[in-house]
């Protein structure tokens, strides 16, 4: 991104990021139920004074702003928690009660932001739930503004395909996108001006209860009118966004513009790091211009599920036009240069936004960045491949890697040769032959120490916080090896969402092929329970170490083993628990079960990434 940066002495993000405060949580800590931290955001009081070497000052007044903790009036009778985790709770009063919109990624967390709201508004019954959109921090810590029990008749109002999204995003790819998420999000990196000060879209993420209750109305259109607790909404769906699932949507009778992740104060990911399926940036600058010309005249605050509001319509409508202007540019002119025949990483070095958007502080690459964003639509349209043959076949890194060493003259000339590249200011280079030594020999502690220390200098120049915090995480396993502090994203809730088709798959991706080449066996699982399972007959196929699945009515050929059951027992297998204690249905042979399940394979959540 371009280094032309507006005034720092900008005082009107701090002033809004101030508007409105009503009280904070002292001390701004979250602890589960067994003592753990599970946020301190009073770890990040260190922001309050001068950026320090360690540091890219925009960066650094990002995190200032986002480090902001407590409640906050948006508008009359609409207010918001922020600083509580990564997410912002909104609350919405009613004629009986609060609505809360996003509570949070865990439960402890939305526990404390609806206790800091009730400690100045008073014991408010929550009397509905929306969900923005589907991912995990904005619907995770739901029980904690609805516990068990507590949930009849409050309406759960959520996009249409919200459930499907928000269950299935890390299923396929959970293991690696979580293990990247520790990179993205600077898992295990202290809180210090020399380390984690931030993701850009706000401090991090909890790390406490995730929960989840499914939608008990679907919004299905656009202009789609619901009246909860007698606060009249007014929908726009924006599906294929910034996630799948999401909309905008108005309070009429506040004048007030809920812009879910649709629109945040900084340049958002069209691809995020830890991985995900590429967004369309094209359909996201689509629905802003549509959410300009819909909800024209018809408030006069704009907020959203991160950072801070806008106030006044016609700032607002500034606002939007040119976070649609930069998605808009983004995806265009990247379009212009590959049909130019540029590369991804070609495009990522060429493509500048235009003075205007670039001197915008919401429009900076706190959290996505213009370089991986132009990669990110390159790939949606052409994928890895840059059609260059010399491309289509490489070697994977290890071998690449020894392949390299040699041509710079082996280990010691290579660690001289990279050394000199960083001592030139060129780290993007030194990284990359030091990433080679340590590739072709993972015990050269020396390459290991000079790579980190390469990694804490891009990492410290940083204007991306999620840059930042992959260099210092990288730099701090190449010192320390692999951590145990993975988050845990399981909970039986999530998994009772889970479809049948959808666990059936979670099996099939973690078959090992090569083992089960000669395997042939028919398993059927017949259903008892479920709002679209029950009664329906399940057929798997396990042939040439590919585990298949369909819906039967009538089987033509017998499976070699039936077993009858409900989802809750599905999820015991799979648990690893055994069909009689289960209390499964079994006919046939049972002991074909247990020849599918010596084939799947449990992926280790802490694989290397820095080193092979």
């Amino acid at each position: 991104m371009s280094d032309a940066l507006p005034s720092f002495g900008d005082t009107t993000d701090f002033d809004s990021a101030d508007r409105g405060f009503v009280g904070t949580l002292v001390p701004g800590v979250v602890k589960a139920g067994d003592g753990r931290v599970i946020w301190d955001n009073d770890a990040y009081a260190f922001l309050k004074g001068d950026c320090p070497d360690t540091a890219h000052p925009s960066l650094w007044r990002q995190g200032q702003l986002a480090a902001r903790q407590g409640l906050y009036e948006v508008t009359g009778g609409v207010y918001q928690v922020r600083g509580l985790d990564l997410s912002n709770m909104t609350l919405v009063e009613g004629e009986r009660g609060v609505i809360v919109i996003d509570p949070l990624i865990s439960v402890e967390t939305a526990a404390a932001a609806l206790a800091l709201y009730r400690e100045h508004r008073g014991e408010r019954p929550v009397t509905g739930v929306i969900y923005t959109h589907s991912h995990g921090d904005h619907f995770g810590g739901v029980r904690g503004v609805l516990p068990h029990g507590s949930e009849d008749g409050v309406p759960i109002l959520a996009p249409a395909g919200f459930l499907e999204h928000a269950v299935s995003e890390n299923v396929y790819a959970g293991a690696a996108m979580t293990r990247r998420a520790s990179y993205m999000y600077g898992v295990g990196l202290p809180k210090a001006p020399d380390g984690q000060i931030g993701v850009g879209l706000g401090q991090g993420a909890s790390t406490g209860t995730i929960s989840l209750i499914p939608p008990t109305v679907d919004i299905t259109e656009t202009g789609q009118r619901e009246t909860v607790d007698g606060v009249r909404i007014v929908f726009q769906l924006t599906p294929g966004t910034e996630a799948p699932s999401e909309m905008n949507f108005l309070f009429p009778d506040h004048r007030a513009l809920c812009l879910a992740e649709n629109a945040t104060h900084n340049m958002h990911n069209v691809l995020t790091l830890r991985g995900a399926v590429v967004r369309d940036s094209r359909i996201w600058a689509r629905y802003l211009d549509e959410a300009i010309e819909y909800f024209h005249g018809q408030y006069d605050v704009g907020f959203a599920s991160h950072h801070w509001p806008t106030w006044g319509h016609d700032n607002v409508v500034r606002f939007l036009a040119e976070q649609r202007d930069l998605y808009a540019y983004m995806h265009d002119q990247t379009l212009r240069l590959l049909n130019e025949g540029w590369t991804g990483a070609e495009i990522a070095e060429r493509i500048e936004l235009p003075p205007a958007l670039a001197k915008a502080w919401h429009a900076r690459g706190y959290y996505g960045s213009l370089s991986h964003n132009a990669k990110a639509v390159y790939q949606r349209y052409l994928g890895w491949y840059d059609g260059n043959p010399a491309h289509l076949w490489e070697h994977p890194p290890v071998e690449l890697a020894r392949r390299y060493v040699d041509v710079a003259g082996g280990p010691a000339e290579a660690l001289a040769k990279a050394r000199a590249y960083a001592e030139g200011g060129d780290l993007r280079f030194a990284a990359t032959l030091l990433g080679h030594v340590v590739f072709a020999d993972p015990g050269n502690e020396e390459a290991k120490g000079a790579l980190a220390g390469v990694y804490e200098k891009l990492g410290y120049g940083a204007e991306n916080a999620t840059w930042r915090n992959f260099y210092l995480r990288g730099a701090q396993e190449l010192r320390q090896g692999v951590t145990g502090d993975m988050v845990d994203t399981t909970n039986p809730e999530m998994a009772m969402a889970l479809t049948v088709p959808m666990l059936i798959d979670s099996i099939a991706i973690a078959v090992d092929g090569p083992r089960a080449w000669d395997e042939d066996l028919t398993i059927d699982l017949v259903l008892l329970d479920g709002p679209t399972d029950a009664g329906e007959r399940h057929r798997l196929t396990l042939q040439h170490g590919a585990l298949t699945h369909r819906v039967v009515a009538e089987p033509r050929t017998p499976a070699g083993l039936v077993l009858t059951l409900g989802k809750a027992q599905l999820l015991g297998l799979l648990d690893g628990k055994g069909l009689q204690e289960l209390g499964v249905g079994v006919e046939g042979d049972p002991g074909l079960l247990a020849r599918l399940f010596s084939y799947v394979t449990k992926p280790d959540a802490q694989f290397p990434i820095v080193t092979p």
